[in-house]
């Protein structure tokens, strides 16, 4: 719990990328730019920043799944499960890039 508490705005600023920012589709043109480069660069700007802060993380990479698992339902249709792997690897690769960066 307390490393939860610890990390509450990494997961706030995810819930927003992943349930505000969709809101923000208008059409196709845009929903591909918000699928394919907003929504991502937040999860990779954000799992830097965890990475480190934190170091590597599982938990965190499975996290960023879960978070985004239900917006399919919300704002998207079912072909949108791809982007659960995808995200999922944006916060791999993000988790990484900021583990050499850590603060000891």
């Amino acid at each position: 719990m307390e490393k939860l508490k610890k990390n509450m705005v990494f997961y706030l600023i995810l819930l927003i990328d992943f349930y505000i920012i969709p809101f923000l589709i208008k059409d196709t043109g845009s929903a591909m730019i918000l699928m394919l480069v907003i929504i991502p660069l937040i999860c990779l700007i954000t799992s830097i920043f965890y990475g480190r802060r934190n170091g590597f993380d599982f938990w965190y990479i499975l996290s960023v799944a879960i978070i985004f698992a239900p917006s399919i339902f919300i704002f998207y249709n079912s072909s949108a499960w791809v982007y659960v792997v995808g995200y999922a690897v944006i916060a791999l690769f993000g988790n990484l890039i900021g583990l050499p960066l850590r603060k000891r």
